[in-house]
């Protein structure tokens, strides 16, 4: 692998609009029945419409009655929803919204669809063979809801063939003002066959916050050949 690391990198716009509320229309008997539905409505979710402002299979209305159970983005590479509990946003960024560093050589990585729910398919990728692993996403803290502290995890799977992690991964999240949170996490003993949750780190969202948090896994300098490593999808979602 003499040539210099190739990437593969989506990313979704998102036009500006605000967040949305519905308004309380008066009743009178020209009220459409339209109308007295939104009139009822609970106030949008933080960014709601910004957020899903280019998902255009659907209309607002119909996107805000599937929050709960999740709206996907971006041509399923993305996953919106809004916890029960704190109503804070929830977000889960499937691997075709990474950087993954060789990710389109099959030599190193496999495509394949796996089910994310029974009735829904992503695509998730298969670490083959690789010395350098490098794994890149970035989400939009403006989308965070104020006042909810989040954690951040990678979810992966150790296949019963995954070999070379004796040397700890790096997990980290950068911000925008320069501030770094950076742990390591040892996979050799984890266990094989099953979903894990690494923790890159924590953020508590604050109402002024904007630009984009970068979250990143990473081992390239131990020199191993790594194999074995199922990648779902990196999940923000309020701590428990």
């Amino acid at each position: 692998m003499g040539a210099s690391p190739s990437h593969h990198e989506e990313s979704s716009a998102s036009s500006r609009v605000g967040d949305g509320h519905a308004v309380p229309v008066a009743a009178s008997s020209a009220t459409s029945g339209s109308n007295q539905a939104q009139s009822k409505r609970a106030p949008a979710p933080h960014k709601f419409h910004e957020i899903v402002a280019q998902e255009k299979t659907a209309t607002a209305a119909e996107l805000e009655d599937r929050v709960n159970s999740g709206i996907y983005l971006a041509g399923k590479t993305k996953k919106y929803w809004v916890h029960e509990k704190t109503r804070g946003n929830c977000f889960m960024l499937f691997p075709r919204a990474l950087s993954i560093t060789w990710c389109e050589d099959p030599r190193f990585w496999n495509w394949h669809a796996l089910k994310e729910t029974s009735d829904t398919e992503i695509e998730a990728v298969s670490l083959q063979n690789v010395c350098w692993l490098e794994i890149h996403g970035k989400l939009e803290l403006s989308h965070l809801t104020p006042g909810v502290t989040y954690e951040v995890f990678f979810e992966v799977m150790l296949t019963k063939e995954a070999n070379g992690w004796s040397v700890p991964v790096n997990l980290r999240l950068k911000f925008p003002n320069g501030t770094v949170q950076e742990r390591k996490e040892k996979l050799q003993e984890k266990p094989r066959g099953q979903w894990l949750q690494l923790k890159a780190g924590e953020i508590k969202a604050q109402q002024a916050q904007k630009g984009e948090m970068e979250i990143s896994m990473f081992e390239y300098d131990g020199g191993l050949w790594k194999k074995g490593l199922l990648i779902k999808c990196i999940k923000i979602v309020p701590k428990e």
